[in-house]
């Protein structure tokens, strides 16, 4: 899932999809929601959250147990 910056409003895309109950007007809600949704599922998700103007920021992934561990790089 990507939380990205579309028109006036942020949302979480997935598949070039919307995902649903991941729209709000700021960021931090929409990271908020996006981040409720990736832990209800069960499969481990991969979230990139997005600058305004389109770079990656931060990637987190659900549940934090498969996060891959640091390496060098």
């Amino acid at each position: 899932m990507d939380v990205v910056k579309k028109g006036n409003e942020w949302v979480a895309q997935s598949g070039g999809r919307t995902v649903p109950g991941t729209r709000a007007d700021r960021k931090v809600d929409a990271v908020r929601q996006t981040a409720e949704v990736a832990k209800s599922r069960r499969d481990p998700v991969s979230v990139k959250i997005h600058l305004e103007r389109g770079p990656i920021q931060e990637e987190r992934t659900y549940p934090r147990s498969a996060d891959p561990r640091g390496s060098k790089g």
